[in-house]
């Protein structure tokens, strides 16, 4: 994609500026995590199989950790340790015994993050010790690390939100390669997710869209972009879960999706405040409430909201 960073920046801006007025639902459920002062704007969260959750911060970086059966958010990965700028997703991989997080320059989005270091990197933190085991650049320029996902075999899966690609991290492997880029995919890619039928499923950001990426063995296949029963409105965090997937979007909708043939069927469970990640643990939803339209809009400069990760029970 032949965009600038500036360029890009401003159209995230005022995308995500138009998010505003959310009406937020009644909860069905009481989980509230408050997060800490110095942890604002989560944008990914993951969970642990025993419900131990983490959240990143877009402005100020870092990860905060939440161990399972606890409601306090406690500082885990310092801001800017082991090369860290601003994170966005993460993803909890037990099998590797590793938390890996997209750690960006989010210099055009106007959050200057707790360093000055250039570029989009995936990093992998040591899940025990929160050690940085794992430093690895996006290969383009511009890029940004947006989410990630583990494949069937294994191999780690990550959205470049600037560029219309998806990299992809083979086991044992020493660097991140480009599994597949297509212009079609200029929306600014955002989550992603394998379904059970072993293909990538993906969003946009921008443009409200959802794909289907075959996977061909070790190469992508073809790429299908799927009908919506309902438009996205800045689709973020996507999850499988169970025969479908669990999806969240920035204008507040919780969502299910469920697919039949190239139509999905997305369905609302329950709106948040500007949602950006979610975790399940059992059958509680996590979601992060980003607010990203409180950094974003002009309109809302110098307002400090609280930011919470709520749980819903959602069988």
């Amino acid at each position: 994609m032949q965009t600038s960073r500036p360029k890009l920046g401003a159209r995230l801006l005022g995308g995500v500026a138009m998010v505003i007025g959310v009406s937020v639902a009644a909860y069905a459920s009481a989980l509230t995590v408050s997060l800490p002062s110095a942890a604002p704007f989560p944008e990914g969260l993951s969970a642990t199989a025993d419900g131990t959750l983490y959240a990143s911060s877009l402005t100020k970086g870092g990860i905060v950790r939440v161990k399972a059966g606890s409601q306090i958010a406690e500082p885990w990965i310092q801001p800017g340790a082991f090369g860290t700028r601003s994170t966005f997703g993460v993803l909890v991989d037990e099998g590797a015994g590793l938390l890996w997080v997209c750690s960006n320059d989010a210099t055009p989005l106007g959050v200057a993050g707790p360093n000055a270091i250039e570029g989009a990197f995936v990093k992998g933190f040591d899940l025990a010790t929160g050690e940085g085991k794992v430093s690895l650049p996006l290969p383009a320029k511009p890029s940004l690390c947006n989410d990630l996902t583990i494949g069937p075999e294994g191999a780690l899966y990550v959205s470049n939100t600037l560029q219309p690609q998806i990299l992809r991290l083979r086991k044992a492997a020493s660097q991140l390669e480009v599994w597949v880029q297509d212009d079609r995919l200029k929306g600014g890619l955002d989550g992603l997710a394998f379904g059970r039928d072993g293909a990538l499923y993906v969003n946009t950001f921008l443009g409200g869209e959802l794909f289907r990426i075959e996977a061909k063995g070790d190469a992508a296949g073809a790429i299908t972009k799927l009908r919506t029963s309902r438009p996205l409105t800045f689709p973020d965090g996507f999850k499988a879960d169970g025969t479908g997937f669990l999806m969240v979007e920035g204008s507040g909708a919780l969502s299910r999706v469920t697919l039949a043939d190239d139509q999905a069927t997305v369905e609302t469970i329950q709106d948040f405040a500007g949602p950006t990640g979610l975790a399940r643990v059992g059958e509680t939803v996590w979601v992060a409430e980003g607010q990203l339209d409180v950094l974003m809009n002009p309109e809302k400069k110098g307002q400090s909201p609280s930011f919470q990760l709520r749980g819903v029970r959602v069988p």
